[in-house]
């Protein structure tokens, strides 16, 4: 057990967020307020030295989560009691509660990116807050067409968690659906790098690109006429493929590239499949048209 000293500086309170608590409080600071949400303890002594390196960095992960956990810090020089119930050996010592038991913890000082990888995971124990929710029903508005509403939706799930990639992904489908390309294009050059790979931001990438293409695309009758004429004529059925997709037929859209891709799948350094692989992730991942358009593709690349 600890030789506790008799120093009783420390940081002062910073609100409810992040706090200074005491002995007396412990049940009601720590036990009662994890029913609601995560309570991460932060148990230091002023002549700690790694105590004063990793408070601030606990602090900083905690603010970043915008109110999913809360942290607390507990001069274990003035709480030898409950210091002793938990069984703290050294210090820096901390433990997250959840529901008013413990749910994780670690001793010593830890590098930045575990910190925060630590507060995440306690975060998440107790869902996201709703914004799952918000995100469903984002999507159903752009589903239904309600581009201005889905994007108002998306924008306030950002302000509360800025690298939210779903909101992010979703906020530039929006402004595609609403015909605002230039605000698209510029919000995708802002992505945070962070989430820059996430599948909702590939999603986004592909649908801006699709866009471009549409504005593009050239008549349906004139380029069908034109594989018609010539089915062997690439050009013209990968353009078909393009205009097919701009007018909403996703479908036969596939169709003709994985044709196009039978007859000479490296023409064009591999345009036909790197055109399906664009509309596959502009699509949900369990869209009938990307699992059957998969499934066909890989049938001719293993064939």
């Amino acid at each position: 057990m600890l030789e506790l000293g008799g120093n009783t500086g420390g940081a002062q309170p910073q609100g409810d967020l992040i706090k200074d608590i005491s002995e007396a409080t412990f049940m009601e600071d720590v036990i009662e307020a994890s029913k609601e949400v995560p309570v991460i303890v932060d148990f230091w002594a002023p002549w700690c030295g790694p105590c004063k390196t990793l408070g601030p960095m606990l602090e900083q992960a905690v603010t970043e989560a915008k109110g999913r956990v809360k942290m607390v810090k507990l001069n274990v020089d003035e709480s030898q009691q409950v210091a002793a119930q938990l069984r703290i050996q050294s210090i820096p010592t901390v433990y997250a509660f959840f529901q008013g038991q413990p749910l994780d913890g670690f001793q010593g000082a830890l590098p930045q990116s575990e910190i925060k990888a630590f507060v995440e995971r306690v975060a998440g124990a107790a869902g996201d807050g709703g914004l799952g929710e918000a995100i469903e029903a984002a999507e159903q508005m752009l589903a239904e067409g309600a581009a201005v509403d889905a994007a108002q939706t998306f924008a306030a799930i950002l302000g509360e968690e800025p690298n939210h990639a779903g909101a992010y992904g979703g906020l530039i489908r929006a402004h595609l659906a609403l015909g605002e390309t230039d605000q698209a294009e510029s919000l995708l050059a802002s992505v945070p790098a962070d989430i820059a790979g996430a599948p909702e931001i590939e999603a986004a990438r592909a649908q801006l690109e699709l866009s471009r293409q549409a504005a593009e695309a050239g008549p349906v009758a004139e380029l069908r006429a034109a594989v018609d004429h010539d089915p062997d004529n690439r050009q013209a059925r990968f353009d078909l493929a393009k205009a097919l997709h701009a007018s909403g037929e996703v479908e036969e859209a596939v169709d003709q590239l994985l044709e196009l891709f039978r007859r000479d799948r490296e023409w064009n350094d591999g345009a036909a499949k790197a055109q399906l692989f664009t509309i596959f992730d502009a699509l949900k991942p369990q869209d009938p048209i990307v699992l059957k358009g998969r499934r066909k593709l890989s049938s001719m690349i293993f064939a």
